[in-house]
Protein backbone atom coordinates (compact mmCIF):
# COMPACT_ATOMS: atom_id res chain seq x y z
CA UNK A 1 0.00 0.00 0.00
CA UNK A 2 3.12 2.25 1.29
CA UNK A 3 4.05 1.71 -2.45
CA UNK A 4 0.80 2.10 -4.46
CA UNK A 5 0.94 5.82 -2.57
CA UNK A 6 4.43 6.49 -3.27
CA UNK A 7 3.95 6.02 -6.74
CA UNK A 8 0.65 7.78 -6.79
CA UNK A 9 2.20 10.80 -5.88
CA UNK A 10 5.03 10.86 -7.45
CA UNK A 11 2.70 10.60 -10.85
CA UNK A 12 1.02 13.59 -9.66
CA UNK A 13 4.31 15.28 -9.00
CA UNK A 14 5.81 14.61 -12.36
CA UNK A 15 2.19 15.99 -14.05
CA UNK A 16 2.51 19.46 -12.34
CA UNK A 17 6.08 19.65 -12.84
CA UNK A 18 5.54 18.70 -16.73
CA UNK A 19 2.51 21.42 -16.81
CA UNK A 20 4.61 24.36 -15.06
CA UNK A 21 7.45 23.68 -17.58
CA UNK A 22 4.94 23.66 -20.36
CA UNK A 23 3.23 26.75 -19.53
CA UNK A 24 6.60 28.44 -19.09
CA UNK A 25 8.43 27.11 -22.10
CA UNK A 26 4.89 28.92 -23.85
CA UNK A 27 4.95 31.55 -22.62
CA UNK A 28 8.79 32.43 -23.43
CA UNK A 29 7.47 31.35 -26.71
CA UNK A 30 4.86 34.02 -27.22
CA UNK A 31 7.41 36.35 -26.19
CA UNK A 32 9.71 35.42 -28.48
CA UNK A 33 6.63 35.40 -31.45
CA UNK A 34 6.14 39.57 -30.17
CA UNK A 35 9.80 40.35 -30.16
CA UNK A 36 9.77 39.22 -33.66
CA UNK A 37 7.26 41.31 -34.72
CA UNK A 38 8.12 44.56 -32.70
CA UNK A 39 9.04 47.26 -34.47
CA UNK A 40 10.10 50.50 -32.64
CA UNK A 41 9.06 52.65 -36.05
CA UNK A 42 5.78 51.50 -35.38
CA UNK A 43 4.94 51.36 -32.09
CA UNK A 44 0.75 51.51 -32.49
CA UNK A 45 1.45 48.57 -34.62
CA UNK A 46 3.00 46.61 -31.84
CA UNK A 47 0.17 47.52 -29.48
CA UNK A 48 -2.64 46.82 -32.22
CA UNK A 49 -1.26 44.11 -33.86
CA UNK A 50 -3.06 41.73 -31.74
CA UNK A 51 -5.93 43.43 -31.83
CA UNK A 52 -6.74 43.47 -35.58
CA UNK A 53 -5.55 40.20 -35.53
CA UNK A 54 -8.55 39.05 -33.13
CA UNK A 55 -11.20 41.75 -34.97
CA UNK A 56 -10.10 39.24 -38.38
CA UNK A 57 -10.30 36.14 -36.51
CA UNK A 58 -13.23 36.05 -34.19
CA UNK A 59 -13.66 31.94 -33.79
CA UNK A 60 -9.62 32.18 -33.67
CA UNK A 61 -8.54 32.66 -29.42
CA UNK A 62 -5.52 31.72 -29.62
CA UNK A 63 -3.66 32.55 -25.89
CA UNK A 64 -1.05 34.91 -28.49
CA UNK A 65 -3.85 37.07 -29.19
CA UNK A 66 -5.51 36.80 -25.50
CA UNK A 67 -1.66 37.79 -23.66
CA UNK A 68 -0.86 41.53 -22.07
CA UNK A 69 2.54 42.03 -23.51
CA UNK A 70 4.98 45.23 -22.76
CA UNK A 71 8.06 46.73 -23.88
CA UNK A 72 10.57 49.06 -23.36
CA UNK A 73 13.43 49.94 -25.82
CA UNK A 74 16.45 51.09 -24.18
CA UNK A 75 19.11 52.94 -26.77
CA UNK A 76 22.90 51.40 -26.46
CA UNK A 77 23.51 54.78 -24.39
CA UNK A 78 20.79 53.72 -21.69
CA UNK A 79 18.05 56.07 -22.62
CA UNK A 80 14.52 54.86 -23.35
CA UNK A 81 13.28 54.88 -26.64
CA UNK A 82 10.13 53.59 -26.68
CA UNK A 83 7.72 51.98 -24.22
CA UNK A 84 4.83 49.93 -25.32
CA UNK A 85 2.33 49.28 -22.10
CA UNK A 86 -0.29 46.63 -22.83
CA UNK A 87 -2.52 47.61 -19.79
CA UNK A 88 -1.75 50.75 -18.30
CA UNK A 89 -3.92 50.07 -15.33
CA UNK A 90 -1.39 47.78 -13.84
CA UNK A 91 1.66 49.16 -14.72
CA UNK A 92 2.17 52.89 -15.69
CA UNK A 93 5.58 53.79 -18.03
CA UNK A 94 8.16 54.71 -15.78
CA UNK A 95 7.53 51.23 -13.88
CA UNK A 96 8.14 49.60 -16.63
CA UNK A 97 11.33 51.47 -17.29
CA UNK A 98 12.52 50.54 -13.96
CA UNK A 99 11.84 47.15 -14.15
CA UNK A 100 13.15 46.77 -17.54
CA UNK A 101 16.76 49.20 -16.19
CA UNK A 102 17.01 46.23 -13.49
CA UNK A 103 16.54 43.42 -15.39
CA UNK A 104 19.18 44.90 -17.71
CA UNK A 105 21.70 45.43 -14.92
CA UNK A 106 21.18 41.61 -13.74
CA UNK A 107 22.26 41.05 -17.15
CA UNK A 108 19.99 38.14 -17.49
CA UNK A 109 18.39 37.01 -21.39
CA UNK A 110 15.69 35.96 -19.99
CA UNK A 111 13.21 34.90 -16.58
CA UNK A 112 10.68 36.39 -14.24
CA UNK A 113 10.22 39.10 -11.84
CA UNK A 114 6.73 39.68 -9.92
CA UNK A 115 3.84 38.48 -12.55
CA UNK A 116 6.06 39.37 -15.46
CA UNK A 117 8.03 37.03 -17.70
CA UNK A 118 10.99 38.29 -19.40
CA UNK A 119 13.13 38.15 -22.36
CA UNK A 120 15.77 40.80 -23.37
CA UNK A 121 17.33 40.50 -26.94
CA UNK A 122 19.55 43.08 -28.88
CA UNK A 123 18.16 44.56 -31.98
CA UNK A 124 21.17 46.31 -33.36
CA UNK A 125 20.33 49.85 -32.90
CA UNK A 126 18.61 49.44 -29.13
CA UNK A 127 17.94 46.58 -26.81
CA UNK A 128 14.07 45.30 -25.79
CA UNK A 129 12.98 44.32 -22.59
CA UNK A 130 9.92 42.68 -23.64
CA UNK A 131 7.16 41.65 -20.59
CA UNK A 132 4.19 39.27 -20.71
CA UNK A 133 1.66 38.82 -17.75
CA UNK A 134 1.64 35.34 -16.36
CA UNK A 135 -1.54 36.22 -14.20
CA UNK A 136 -3.84 34.33 -16.11
CA UNK A 137 -1.28 31.55 -16.49
CA UNK A 138 -0.31 31.18 -12.62
CA UNK A 139 -3.96 31.07 -11.86
CA UNK A 140 -4.75 28.50 -13.87
CA UNK A 141 -1.76 26.31 -12.51
CA UNK A 142 -2.61 27.35 -9.34
CA UNK A 143 -6.29 25.89 -9.94
CA UNK A 144 -5.14 23.06 -11.31
CA UNK A 145 -2.53 22.39 -8.42
CA UNK A 146 -5.60 22.84 -6.44
CA UNK A 147 -8.17 20.37 -7.92
CA UNK A 148 -4.89 18.03 -8.22
CA UNK A 149 -4.43 17.69 -4.75
CA UNK A 150 -8.13 17.67 -3.63
CA UNK A 151 -8.32 14.49 -6.22
CA UNK A 152 -5.11 13.20 -5.48
CA UNK A 153 -5.37 13.36 -1.39
CA UNK A 154 -9.51 12.06 -1.64
CA UNK A 155 -8.08 9.20 -4.38
CA UNK A 156 -4.83 8.30 -2.04
CA UNK A 157 -7.54 8.10 1.30
CA UNK A 158 -10.13 6.05 -0.91
CA UNK A 159 -6.77 3.48 -1.70
CA UNK A 160 -5.83 3.52 1.81
CA UNK A 161 -9.86 2.76 3.38
CA UNK A 162 -10.17 0.25 0.75
CA UNK A 163 -7.43 -1.59 1.05
CA UNK A 164 -7.44 -2.03 4.69
CA UNK A 165 -10.01 -4.69 4.90
CA UNK A 166 -8.41 -6.17 1.54
CA UNK A 167 -5.21 -6.58 3.17
CA UNK A 168 -6.50 -8.13 5.86
CA UNK A 169 -8.32 -10.54 4.03
CA UNK A 170 -5.16 -11.29 2.02
CA UNK A 171 -2.41 -11.57 4.77
CA UNK A 172 -5.09 -13.77 7.03
CA UNK A 173 -4.56 -16.90 4.98
CA UNK A 174 -0.86 -16.18 5.15
CA UNK A 175 -0.40 -15.69 8.83
CA UNK A 176 -2.80 -18.53 9.64
CA UNK A 177 -1.24 -20.87 7.46
CA UNK A 178 2.30 -19.70 9.28
CA UNK A 179 0.57 -20.08 12.56
CA UNK A 180 -0.07 -23.81 11.41
CA UNK A 181 3.12 -24.55 10.43
CA UNK A 182 4.89 -23.23 13.59
CA UNK A 183 2.27 -25.20 15.56
CA UNK A 184 2.43 -28.57 13.55
CA UNK A 185 6.24 -28.64 13.86
CA UNK A 186 5.80 -27.60 17.10
CA UNK A 187 3.29 -30.85 18.10
CA UNK A 188 5.04 -32.75 15.87
CA UNK A 189 8.51 -32.71 17.75
CA UNK A 190 6.83 -33.20 20.87
CA UNK A 191 5.60 -36.22 19.48
CA UNK A 192 8.29 -37.25 18.27
CA UNK A 193 10.59 -36.44 21.22
CA UNK A 194 9.36 -39.51 23.22
CA UNK A 195 9.78 -42.59 20.55
CA UNK A 196 13.33 -41.12 19.18
CA UNK A 197 13.98 -41.06 23.04
CA UNK A 198 12.61 -44.59 23.53
CA UNK A 199 14.25 -46.30 20.29
CA UNK A 200 17.82 -45.04 22.17
CA UNK A 201 17.41 -45.99 25.48
CA UNK A 202 15.91 -49.79 23.78
CA UNK A 203 18.80 -49.69 21.55
CA UNK A 204 21.28 -49.25 24.32
CA UNK A 205 19.66 -51.86 26.09
CA UNK A 206 20.37 -54.50 23.22
CA UNK A 207 23.56 -53.63 22.22
CA UNK A 208 24.12 -55.00 25.64
CA UNK A 209 22.79 -58.15 25.62
CA UNK A 210 23.68 -58.56 22.01
CA UNK A 211 26.69 -56.71 21.34
CA UNK A 212 27.68 -53.74 19.55
CA UNK A 213 27.53 -54.47 15.74
CA UNK A 214 27.21 -52.67 12.70
CA UNK A 215 23.48 -52.41 12.59
CA UNK A 216 23.03 -51.13 16.06
CA UNK A 217 25.67 -48.16 15.53
CA UNK A 218 23.49 -47.38 12.53
CA UNK A 219 20.26 -47.18 14.71
CA UNK A 220 22.23 -45.38 17.40
CA UNK A 221 23.63 -42.93 14.82
CA UNK A 222 20.38 -41.95 12.77
CA UNK A 223 18.30 -41.98 16.39
CA UNK A 224 20.98 -39.54 17.73
CA UNK A 225 20.40 -37.26 14.57
CA UNK A 226 16.60 -37.36 14.81
CA UNK A 227 17.37 -36.25 18.53
CA UNK A 228 19.13 -33.43 17.62
CA UNK A 229 16.41 -32.38 14.74
CA UNK A 230 13.98 -32.45 16.91
CA UNK A 231 15.69 -30.18 20.16
CA UNK A 232 16.15 -27.54 17.45
CA UNK A 233 12.76 -27.51 16.07
CA UNK A 234 11.67 -27.09 19.82
CA UNK A 235 13.97 -24.81 20.93
CA UNK A 236 13.06 -22.44 17.31
CA UNK A 237 9.29 -22.75 18.25
CA UNK A 238 10.09 -22.21 21.87
CA UNK A 239 12.17 -19.20 20.66
CA UNK A 240 9.29 -17.61 18.10
CA UNK A 241 6.29 -18.40 20.50
CA UNK A 242 6.98 -19.03 24.23
CA UNK A 243 6.62 -15.95 26.71
CA UNK A 244 9.83 -16.27 28.68
CA UNK A 245 10.67 -14.33 31.86
CA UNK A 246 13.38 -11.13 31.28
CA UNK A 247 15.32 -9.60 34.11
CA UNK A 248 18.29 -7.26 33.72
CA UNK A 249 21.59 -9.15 32.43
CA UNK A 250 25.13 -9.05 32.61
CA UNK A 251 25.50 -9.63 28.65
CA UNK A 252 29.16 -9.12 29.18
CA UNK A 253 29.35 -12.09 31.62
CA UNK A 254 27.29 -14.14 29.13
CA UNK A 255 29.40 -13.47 25.98
CA UNK A 256 32.82 -13.84 28.08
CA UNK A 257 31.43 -17.18 29.68
CA UNK A 258 29.94 -18.81 26.24
CA UNK A 259 33.77 -17.69 24.86
CA UNK A 260 35.28 -19.90 27.53
CA UNK A 261 32.98 -23.05 26.93
CA UNK A 262 33.99 -22.45 22.90
CA UNK A 263 38.02 -22.31 23.63
CA UNK A 264 38.98 -26.16 23.52
CA UNK A 265 36.51 -26.98 20.69
CA UNK A 266 38.20 -23.76 19.01
CA UNK A 267 41.62 -25.07 19.57
CA UNK A 268 40.51 -28.28 18.09
CA UNK A 269 39.31 -26.21 14.93
CA UNK A 270 42.63 -24.17 14.86
CA UNK A 271 40.65 -20.95 15.54
CA UNK A 272 41.45 -18.37 18.06
CA UNK A 273 39.05 -15.97 19.79
CA UNK A 274 40.10 -11.96 19.44
CA UNK A 275 37.61 -10.03 22.03
CA UNK A 276 36.70 -6.86 22.36
CA UNK A 277 33.97 -6.72 25.34
CA UNK A 278 32.89 -3.22 27.07
CA UNK A 279 32.75 -4.24 30.68
CA UNK A 280 29.06 -4.40 32.70
CA UNK A 281 27.14 -4.07 29.55
CA UNK A 282 23.44 -5.06 30.74
CA UNK A 283 20.24 -5.73 28.84
CA UNK A 284 16.70 -6.64 29.97
CA UNK A 285 16.26 -9.79 28.63
CA UNK A 286 16.31 -13.89 28.99
CA UNK A 287 19.31 -15.08 30.29
CA UNK A 288 18.51 -19.03 29.16
CA UNK A 289 18.52 -17.51 25.11
CA UNK A 290 21.11 -15.24 25.08
CA UNK A 291 23.57 -17.82 26.26
CA UNK A 292 21.54 -20.03 23.53
CA UNK A 293 22.05 -17.21 20.90
CA UNK A 294 26.05 -16.55 21.72
CA UNK A 295 26.23 -20.43 21.61
CA UNK A 296 24.63 -20.61 18.20
CA UNK A 297 26.53 -17.68 16.41
CA UNK A 298 29.96 -19.11 17.91
CA UNK A 299 29.29 -22.33 17.15
CA UNK A 300 28.56 -21.68 13.44
CA UNK A 301 31.68 -19.11 13.32
CA UNK A 302 33.82 -22.07 14.24
CA UNK A 303 32.56 -24.40 11.63
CA UNK A 304 32.11 -22.42 8.95
CA UNK A 305 35.56 -19.86 9.08
CA UNK A 306 38.18 -20.10 6.58
CA UNK A 307 40.63 -18.34 8.77
CA UNK A 308 42.26 -18.36 12.12
CA UNK A 309 41.01 -15.45 13.86
CA UNK A 310 37.06 -15.12 15.20
CA UNK A 311 35.99 -11.64 16.48
CA UNK A 312 34.07 -10.90 18.74
CA UNK A 313 32.89 -7.09 19.59
CA UNK A 314 30.77 -5.91 22.24
CA UNK A 315 29.77 -2.32 22.60
CA UNK A 316 27.33 -0.07 24.24
CA UNK A 317 26.74 3.09 22.07
CA UNK A 318 23.61 5.49 23.67
CA UNK A 319 20.96 3.47 24.12
CA UNK A 320 22.36 1.14 22.01
CA UNK A 321 24.11 -2.32 22.50
CA UNK A 322 26.03 -4.22 19.48
CA UNK A 323 27.30 -7.04 19.26
CA UNK A 324 29.46 -8.15 16.29
CA UNK A 325 30.92 -11.11 15.15
CA UNK A 326 33.82 -11.40 12.46
CA UNK A 327 35.58 -14.16 10.89
CA UNK A 328 37.40 -14.92 7.31
CA UNK A 329 35.08 -16.14 4.46
CA UNK A 330 34.68 -16.76 0.70
CA UNK A 331 32.16 -14.52 -0.78
CA UNK A 332 28.74 -15.23 -0.15
CA UNK A 333 26.30 -13.34 -3.46
CA UNK A 334 23.58 -11.16 -2.24
CA UNK A 335 20.54 -13.69 -3.47
CA UNK A 336 22.18 -16.75 -0.20
CA UNK A 337 22.82 -13.59 2.04
CA UNK A 338 18.89 -12.63 1.73
CA UNK A 339 18.04 -16.27 2.69
CA UNK A 340 20.54 -16.95 5.31
CA UNK A 341 18.10 -16.65 8.20
CA UNK A 342 15.56 -18.96 7.08
CA UNK A 343 14.76 -22.39 8.46
CA UNK A 344 16.69 -24.80 7.16
CA UNK A 345 18.73 -22.85 4.81
CA UNK A 346 22.05 -23.53 4.22
CA UNK A 347 24.76 -21.55 1.85
CA UNK A 348 26.95 -24.23 1.37
CA UNK A 349 24.22 -26.78 -0.44
CA UNK A 350 26.69 -29.51 -0.55
CA UNK A 351 26.84 -29.89 2.60
CA UNK A 352 24.55 -32.59 3.90
CA UNK A 353 23.44 -33.25 7.99
CA UNK A 354 26.47 -35.50 8.40
CA UNK A 355 27.40 -32.91 10.97
CA UNK A 356 24.11 -32.96 12.87
CA UNK A 357 23.11 -29.57 11.60
CA UNK A 358 20.04 -29.00 9.57
CA UNK A 359 20.40 -25.04 9.02
CA UNK A 360 17.98 -24.10 11.57
CA UNK A 361 20.54 -22.33 14.08
CA UNK A 362 20.05 -18.99 12.41
CA UNK A 363 16.59 -18.85 12.62
CA UNK A 364 16.60 -19.72 16.17
CA UNK A 365 19.65 -16.90 16.88
CA UNK A 366 16.99 -14.45 14.84
CA UNK A 367 13.89 -15.04 16.64
CA UNK A 368 15.87 -15.01 20.20
CA UNK A 369 17.35 -11.11 19.10
CA UNK A 370 13.49 -10.18 17.40
CA UNK A 371 12.07 -11.46 20.79
CA UNK A 372 14.62 -8.92 22.72
CA UNK A 373 13.63 -6.09 20.60
CA UNK A 374 16.53 -5.98 18.37
CA UNK A 375 17.73 -6.76 14.78
CA UNK A 376 20.52 -8.86 13.12
CA UNK A 377 22.14 -7.96 9.72
CA UNK A 378 25.09 -10.14 8.31
CA UNK A 379 27.26 -9.18 5.62
CA UNK A 380 30.05 -10.18 3.68
CA UNK A 381 33.22 -7.53 2.66
CA UNK A 382 36.96 -8.37 1.61
CA UNK A 383 36.93 -11.87 2.42
CA UNK A 384 35.12 -11.22 5.72
CA UNK A 385 31.49 -12.23 7.16
CA UNK A 386 30.19 -10.02 9.65
CA UNK A 387 26.96 -10.72 11.73
CA UNK A 388 26.06 -7.58 13.59
CA UNK A 389 22.99 -7.82 16.44
CA UNK A 390 21.59 -4.44 18.17
CA UNK A 391 19.57 -4.30 21.10
CA UNK A 392 18.19 -1.19 22.16
CA UNK A 393 17.52 0.51 25.36
CA UNK A 394 14.59 1.98 26.60
CA UNK A 395 15.88 4.45 29.15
Amino acid sequence: MGSIIILFAVTLSVILLASFREIRQKNLDMLERYVEDYSIDNKEKNRNKKDLELEKNPNKNSDYQLSTFYSVAISNSGSVLAVDNGNKELYNNDELTQIAKSILDEKKHSGRTSNLSYVVRDKNRYTLVAFMDNTVSEAGLRTMLQYVLIVGLTSIIGMFLLSLPLSKRIIKPLEENDRKQKQFISDASHELKTPVAIIGTNTELLSREIGNNEWFENIKYENERMGVLIKQLLDLSHAEDVIVSMENINLSRIVLGEILSFESFAFEKGKEFIIDIDEDVYLIGNQIQLKQLVSIILDNAIRHSSGKNININLKRKNNTIELNFINDSYEIPQEKLNHIFDRFYRVDEARNSEDLHYGIGLSIAKAIIEKHGGNIEVLTKNGKFKLIIKFFINN
